[in-house]
């Protein structure tokens, strides 16, 4: 079986000099989790490209700088299924400190509300399975 690529985007800003990261949760559907934006790279698609998309259909977020690639791994999800995974840096200036927005790229998130605040820590708030793992290198 071939893997699924998954493009991550860890959104930080500098707050009173810290660094700060980008998260969400589903309106309405708690079980969902906290989660980072992310997204399955199309087949014509490079995984730069994708986190773009990815960011911007998400958050609504559309000036921001990819700084750089933090990790690439192979995991297994909770379904069986393994992700070929790659973790970007993301760069952005002045964003609100909360707000909501409705994704864009169709499919499952169709409808979906998701509710964006910003975390000072990786032990701040518990995120899904997988979507911590590359946050240590990003606070320290």
């Amino acid at each position: 079986m071939t893997p699924i690529k998954k493009a991550y985007g860890y959104v930080t800003r500098v707050r009173d000099e810290k660094t700060q990261v980008l998260v969400f949760r589903h309106k309405n559907i708690p079980e969902a989790g906290i989660q980072v934006p992310k997204g399955t790279v199309k087949e014509y698609e490079d995984t730069y490209n994708a986190v773009i998309r990815e960011i911007k259909e998400e958050t609504g977020i559309q000036w921001f700088e990819v700084n750089k690639l933090i990790s690439e791994d192979y995991w297994e999800n909770d379904d069986g299924a393994i992700h070929n995974r790659y973790f970007y840096k993301i760069i952005c200036k002045e964003i609100a400190d909360e707000w909501e927005h409705n994704p864009t790229g169709g499919g499952e998130e169709k409808g979906l509300t998701f509710q964006f605040f910003w975390i000072s820590s990786d032990e701040e708030v518990d995120l899904i399975r997988g979507h911590a793992d590359y946050l240590k290198p990003i606070f320290n």
